[in-house]
C-alpha cells in the first residue's frame, strides 16, 4: 500500500511448483498458473513471468530448481518485483529452505512474496510474532509432508512383507496394476524357457540366442543380449519366499 492509500502496482512473476508428472489437477502446473494469475491481476499487479519447476520436490534448494533460480535472478535485476504462488509449500516443504529463500527474495527492498491469502509479511524486529507464526505454519507444512512419506514407506514395506510388488517397475513376467501383480503370459513362456536352460548350464549368451531364434519378446521390445537375460534371472532368483509364494498363488488363479 503506498503512502497515499493505493495500492501499489508492482511487476510479479508466478513461482509454479509439482513434485510428480502425476499430480491431481488442483496441483497441475496450468491450475497453479491459472489461479495465481486471477489473483495477481485482481490485485492489480502485471505478471512479468512464469516460472516453474515440474518434477521437482519442494525439499531441493534453489539451486536445484532452475524455475526458482531463475525467478530469484529477476528479483536480484529487478525484472520482478514479487513472487506469486499458490501457498508457501510450492516455495519449500522443508522450514530451512523455506526461510532461506524468503530470506534471498527480501534481500532488496521492496521486494514482496505474494500466497493466493495475500502477502507473506517481512520480518520485523519489533514484531518477533510474525516470524514465529510463519515458520510454525512451514514446519507443519514440513511434518505434513514427513507423515506422508512415513505412511508410503510403511506401505510399501508392508506389501513388501506380504511379497507383493512394492514399486520400481515390475519383474519380467509381470505388469503391476495399482501395485497388484498381472502375469504377462509370453514373458512367463519366456521367464520358463530362461529357468530350464540356466537349470541345465546355458550360458547367458547361449540363452539370449534362444530366445531371439524362439521369437520371445523382451519386456520393452528391445533384443535379447546377455546383460538382459543375466538382470531378469538375477532378480527372479533374489525373490523372497513371500515373493514366490505370492507370485505362484497369482498364477494359480490365473492372474
Amino acid at each position: 500500500m503506498a503512502s497515499d492509500g493505493k495500492p501499489v502496482t508492482l511487476n510479479v512473476g508466478l513461482y509454479l511448483r509439482v513434485s510428480t508428472a502425476g499430480q491431481v489437477e488442483s496441483e497441475s502446473l496450468p491450475a497453479q498458473e491459472r489461479d495465481c494469475r486471477v489473483w495477481a491481476e485482481a490485485q492489480g499487479h502485471k505478471v512479468a513471468g512464469v516460472f516453474s519447476d515440474p518434477g521437482r520436490s519442494g525439499t531441493l534448494p534453489a539451486g536445484d530448481r532452475p524455475g526458482l533460480t531463475a525467478a530469484l535472478d529477476a528479483l536480484t535485476t529487478g525484472t520482478i518485483d514479487g513472487l506469486v504462488m499458490r501457498d508457501l509449500d510450492r516455495l519449500a516443504r522443508q522450514l530451512t529452505i523455506q526461510e532461506v529463500v524468503l530470506a534471498q527474495v527480501w534481500a532488496r527492498p521492496n521486494t514482496a512474496v505474494f500466497t493466493l491469502g495475500g502477502e507473506v509479511p517481512r520480518d520485523d524486529p519489533d514484531d518477533p510474532m510474525r516470524t514465529f507464526a510463519r515458520q510454525v505454519m512451514g514446519a507443519a507444512a514440513e511434518l505434513e509432508r514427513s507423515m506422508l512419506v512415513k505412511r508410503m514407506r510403511d506401505g510399501r514395506r508392508y506389501k513388501a512383507e506380504q511379497g507383493q510388488h512394492a514399486n520400481g517397475p515390475a519383474p519380467y513376467g509381470w505388469r503391476s496394476v495399482n501395485g497388484d501383480l498381472r502375469s504377462v503370459q509370453d514373458e512367463q513362456v519366456a521367464l520358463g524357457v530362461m529357468r530350464r536352460l540356466a537349470a541345465q548350464g546355458w550360458s547367458h549368451a547361449r540363452i539370449a540366442a534362444a530366445l531371439r531364434e524362439g521369437g520371445h519378446p523382451t519386456k520393452r521390445g528391445g533384443a535379447w543380449s546377455p546383460p538382459v537375460v543375466s538382470r531378469i534371472l538375477a532378480r527372479d532368483t533374489a525373490r523372497t519366499p513371500a515373493q514366490r509364494a505370492y507370485q505362484e498363488e497369482r498364477l494359480s488363479l490365473g492372474l
